[in-house]
């Protein structure tokens, strides 16, 4: 099982796995908040055909090391370009979703020369209320995670399709459930303190942004503004709550290798 020991000033053992061809480009794809990157798992199948898709357990999250927090976006964006350079990589394709997609956005504002296209997914520049984040970080650092699992799960999914996908919401629920008090409340803090909003004009790469119609924690206008606002981004929008990725799997496949394989 692979694992990439990073060194410097914020040191972590970070957790990923490689789906594809070695000759093939290679597109990361970036947690969101509470889950580990089996969230993608959907995905890899597609993906995987025409890319070298790079998967990672966010800081704090899945079998990533737990270190000190809290954390900032920052330190999870110089995470991603410590791994890329343990892995000798130069430049790759990145995809994030929620947390992942803001650390996308950093990562394009602050290494544009990393990255070839960047996709922003159910995500945007500033989530607040902050009170909201510091409420929640101390809820499962007093009850753990598990004590918000059904609240935040109930968000991920549009009702009429939880309704009929029991056994992925019981999953859902118990992969936010297994992730670790510590790291969560340190991630919770990091998204509280990111306002990206007056940089994200900045940013050079190539930009696809996908919003859920049925988003509530980052609604669609969230996602027109990102699209607004980031010089000659795209704009799709899905039928699908906050893990449109898992709710959209045609739909969110097809978007991410329309919008990868453009000339």
């Amino acid at each position: 099982m692979p694992f990439a020991d990073l060194a410097g000033p914020a040191s972590v053992r970070l957790h990923y796995q490689f789906d594809g061809d070695e000759s093939l480009p290679v597109l990361v794809l970036s947690n969101s908040l509470g889950t580990s990157f089996r969230m993608w798992d959907p995905q890899i199948a597609g993906l995987s055909r025409h890319f070298r898709v790079l998967r990672y357990d966010t800081r704090g999250h899945g079998q990533s090391g737990v270190t000190e927090g809290p954390y900032t976006i920052a330190q999870l964006g110089a995470d991603v370009i410590a791994l890329l350079d343990h892995l000798g990589l130069e430049r790759v394709h990145f995809c994030g979703l929620s947390m992942g997609g803001i650390t996308g956005m950093w990562l394009g504002i602050h290494h544009a020369d990393r990255l070839e296209r960047l996709i922003l997914c159910n995500t945007a520049a500033y989530i607040g209320p902050p009170e909201n984040w510091t409420n929640r970080a101390a809820a499962v650092e007093r009850d753990g995670v598990g004590s918000i699992a059904a609240a935040v799960v109930d968000k991920w999914l549009t009702p009429d399709f939880a309704a009929g996908q029991p056994a992925l919401v019981a999953e859902l629920r118990a992969m936010l459930s297994d992730t670790d008090a510590q790291g969560y409340a340190a991630n919770c803090r990091a998204v509280r303190d990111s306002d990206l909003r007056g940089e994200i004009a900045g940013i050079k790469a190539p930009t696809l942004v996908i919003a859920g119609s049925g988003d509530m924690p980052t609604p669609p206008a969230d996602g027109r503004f990102l699209a607004e606002t980031i010089p000659g981004a795209q704009y799709v929008e899905l039928y699908a709550a906050h893990l449109s990725n898992l709710q959209q799997v045609e739909g969110f496949n097809k978007a991410v290798l329309g919008f990868l394989t453009q000339s």
